[in-house]
């Protein structure tokens, strides 16, 4: 099946609301499509499923192979991947990752969304010179968001002709459309109660101010690729999964079950058992803003405890504060936690932690080499214990250790992508 991609000159230019609202839109015209998402993300995917049904997917041009990507790419569906930041932008040194990088490997043409809402004839410059950056990137043609009246759409139009650039949709201002920004980025898809009216009215926006034939002619055929298949950690696999523990990439599920092992999830803030399993999973999450529930939950805390003593257990970023003595959250109110790895972790002093590692464990469940992120405001009050993984960034800077290990129990502040 076809594919395109949704990208801007720079962050804030509403590359989300548009392609939700095309995905929506899509969706209710009967077109079997789906969503994905450049670069490491877990707020946007959630919204991305909910507007089409279908799980979505994160293709990372700087954690996975252009093997992995493309296999994963290669979906029966139409596939309509939002990129990240601007075009251009990546990792330092050079911009790896970006979402031109995508834009190459998969041979797919982008889409430019541009808020014109400061601009008239200068847009013609500023596409030009995306354009012309890299021959490689193909810009098949601009959707102008925030475009003030008809008039403002005309002059905007009239300098994309000049440059012989298609304009395939002027999208007015919309204040009905604005999302509420909250702790690490939007509220998450499964929190929000107006989401499928939102979807709705973006889809109309879509509908309204697009045209769709020109934009799905854009698309051109993704190129065929081999299934991709991760190796499992353990073969029974049990998963924490609820509002505190939703940070988890769909790929890495539905790999594992492609090579035969079993999942099962279950729900701390329920208070359920932790299932018998060969491994144990607490993904990330937001365990902060539920930490006084999860600090009650004795039938998961114990289960959790009990686990220990014979099967492996492994946290990532909230997950791993669950795993440690005590969470203090942003009022200041300190939780006990499972006690499992002498951690102390607190959000009463939010500091920035943003970027890619590159990770390496030696024994456990994901030893090896890693490719991962690190987002998260939280700061370490005490650490003590052998450290899990040696990182370096992405410039290959070496970093101190991250992460701890005891015994079977094992975590970081680090989200895992692919293997090296």
């Amino acid at each position: 099946m076809p594919g395109l991609i949704l990208a801007a000159p720079s962050s804030g230019s509403g590359k989300t609301t548009v392609t939700l609202g095309l995905l929506r839109a899509l969706t209710r015209a009967g077109i079997a499509v789906r969503g994905a998402k450049s670069g490491p993300d877990y707020i946007d995917p959630g919204y991305h499923a909910a507007a089409t049904g279908r799980p979505c997917l994160n293709l990372d041009a700087w954690a996975m192979t252009p093997q992995a990507i493309a296999a994963r790419a290669a979906t029966p569906d139409l596939l309509v991947i939002e990129g990240a930041m601007g075009l251009f932008d990546g990792a330092p040194p050079d911009g790896r990752g970006a979402t031109a990088d995508l834009a190459r490997l998969l041979d797919l043409p982008v889409v430019l969304i541009v808020d014109a809402a400061r601009m008239a004839q200068s847009i013609a410059p500023l596409v030009a010179g995306f354009a012309r950056h890299d021959q490689s990137v193909r810009i098949a043609g601009v959707i102008l968001n925030n475009v003030g009246s008809d008039r403002h759409g005309t002059m905007l139009r009239r300098a994309l002709a000049a440059i012989d650039m298609p304009c395939l949709g002027t999208l007015p201002r919309s204040t009905d459309l604005a999302r509420p920004a909250r702790h690490l980025g939007l509220h998450q898809a499964s929190e929000d109660p107006d989401l499928n009216a939102f979807l709705d009215r973006a889809a109309d926006w879509i509908a309204d101010g697009c045209d769709m034939a020109a934009l799905m002619a854009c698309a051109t055929a993704l190129p065929q690729a081999p299934a991709h298949v991760q190796p499992p950690p353990a073969q029974h696999i049990a998963i924490a999964r609820d509002a505190a523990f939703s940070f988890l990439y769909p790929h890495q599920t539905a790999e594992w079950r492609a090579a035969g092992a079993q999942i099962t999830f279950f729900s701390p803030l329920a208070d359920e058992t932790v299932p018998q399993a060969d491994l144990i999973i607490l993904p990330g999450g937001y365990p902060e803003l539920h930490a006084a529930r999860i600090a009650a939950a004795r039938t998961f805390m114990n289960s959790l405890r009990n686990s220990a003593q014979n099967t492996h257990i492994f946290g990532e970023c909230g997950g791993y504060m669950v795993l440690g003595d005590g969470l203090t959250d942003a009022d200041g109110h300190t939780h006990h936690m499972a006690g499992l790895l002498r951690l102390e972790t607190s959000f009463a002093q939010r500091r920035l932690h943003l970027g890619y590692r590159h990770l390496t464990a030696a024994s456990g469940p994901f030893a090896g080499d890693w490719r991962g992120h690190e987002f998260h405001y939280a700061t370490t009050v005490t650490a003590q214990g052998d450290p899990l993984f040696a990182a370096t960034d992405a410039e290959g800077t070496a970093l101190p250790p991250m992460g701890l290990r005891l015994g079977r129990v094992a975590g970081s502040f680090a989200h895992l992508i692919d293997r090296a």
